[in-house]
C-alpha cells in the first residue's frame, strides 16, 4: 500500500531528532509487521489549509498510480489559526473549513482518505482557536463519512507532550511526543483496518 501523509510541520515530523516524526513511525511499525508500506510524506512547514488544498492533488497524483492499493491521510489546522501581523489569523475559520471541504470531497472520490486532527502547543490562546476549528472538521467529517481521529484531549493530557513541547519550540515535540501520537492512531481502527486488511 502507498499512502500520502499530506499537512503541515507536524506530518513533516519537525523537532524530531530521529527525522521520523508520526507518520514515519507509523509506517515503520507496519513494515515490522510484515506490511508492504511505501510512505510518502507530504508535510510542509507552515503551510495553512490553503496552501495544502492548492497543492495536495497535484503532489499526491505524481506519486500514486492507479494500479496500486493507496491511500490518502490529511492532518492540518494550526498555521491556519496562528496570529498573522493584522491581528487576524492566518486563515479565517470559514476559509478553513470550505478549503477542508473541497480537500476531503475530492479526495475521498478518489482513494481512501483518513483524517487527523490538530494536536495542541504551548500556547493558550492558539490553543483555543485551534481546538475549535478542530471540533468543526470533526463535524465536517462526520457529515462526509471520512473518519477523523483527534488526539487533542490524550496529548493535552499528556506530560510527555508537555515536557516536549517546553523543551523546543513551544509547538512541535520531539520523538517521544511523536510516538505517542503515532501509537494513538496506531491504535485507531481506521488505520488498522488499512494495515490489517
Amino acid at each position: 500500500m502507498r499512502i500520502c501523509f499530506i499537512g503541515d510541520s507536524f506530518v513533516n515530523g519537525t523537532g524530531d531528532d530521529e527525522c521520523l516524526g508520526w507518520s514515519g513511525r507509523l509506517c515503520s511499525d507496519a513494515r515490522r509487521c510484515g506490511r508492504d508500506i511505501t510512505l510518502y510524506n507530504l508535510g510542509v512547514r507552515r503551510d495553512t489549509s490553503s496552501d495544502i488544498a492548492e497543492r495536495w492533488e497535484r503532489e499526491a497524483r505524481v506519486r500514486l498510480q492507479p494500479q496500486q492499493k493507496a491511500g490518502l491521510v490529511f492532518s492540518y489546522g494550526i498555521n491556519d489559526c496562528v496570529s498573522a501581523p493584522e491581528g487576524s489569523v492566518r486563515v479565517p475559520e470559514a476559509i478553513s473549513i470550505a478549503n477542508t471541504r473541497q480537500i476531503l470531497i475530492t479526495a475521498r472520490a478518489w482513494l481512501p482518505t483518513l483524517m487527523i486532527g490538530p494536536p495542541p502547543t504551548s500556547d493558550p490562546q492558539l490553543n483555543e482557536r485551534v481546538e475549535n476549528l478542530s471540533l468543526h472538521i470533526a463535524a465536517l467529517c462526520g457529515s462526509l463519512s471520512v473518519p477523523f481521529l483527534s488526539p487533542w484531549s490524550t496529548l493535552k493530557a499528556s506530560k510527555i507532550w508537555q515536557e516536549e513541547l517546553s523543551n523546543g519550540d513551544g509547538a512541535h515535540p520531539n520523538a517521544a511526543g511523536y510516538q505517542l501520537l503515532a501509537d494513538l492512531i496506531n491504535n485507531w481502527s481506521p488505520w488498522r483496518s488499512w494495515i490489517d486488511g
